[in-house]
């Protein structure tokens, strides 16, 4: 076999996509959401994609920060996923604020951010979202990673 010949998988493992979110609740156990400025306007969890040599709890924390101001510790993985659409791995995290100011839109990308109850969520919200809210608040933590099924809007 020619020098170099596993130079494309090596490249190409390099390159996949990863993101974290942060699932933050409060005292009342409702959990933290942001509205985003574009696409679908949807609610999500304050998350996204991971910097080059970025850790992943260090993505979670710093898009918390940058979309709503929260500083916050991760305390626990609560789920891995991968979403073939967009042939991405999202990792999430529970987080508590380590002070208690409150969240406010930090971000040009994020119009709104609050604190909705899981049986309560806002609308537009996407499945993948609402099952990452799930597994989180679940008292076992997840064991395997999740397929994400195709997205569906929810209205």
């Amino acid at each position: 076999m020619a020098r170099g010949a596993y130079a494309p998988t090596t490249v190409r493992w390099l390159e996949r996509k990863m993101g974290a979110a942060a699932v933050v609740p409060d005292s009342q156990h409702r959990v933290l959401l942001v509205r985003h400025t574009y696409g679908k306007l949807n609610w999500e969890l304050p998350g996204g994609a991971s910097e080059p040599g970025e850790s992943i709890i260090n993505t979670a924390l710093r898009e918390l920060r940058e979309e709503t101001g929260l500083e916050a510790v991760a305390e626990r993985l609560t789920g891995v996923y991968y979403d073939a659409e967009t042939d991405a791995h999202h990792f999430v995290f529970c987080c508590v604020p380590v002070s208690e100011r409150s969240p406010m839109p930090f971000s040009p990308e994020v119009s709104a951010c609050g604190y909705w109850s899981a049986s309560n969520l806002p609308r537009p919200i996407s499945n993948f979202t609402v099952q990452r809210i799930e597994d989180a608040l679940r008292p076992a933590p997840q064991t395997l990673p999740s397929v994400v099924p195709p997205r569906e809007w929810l209205s």
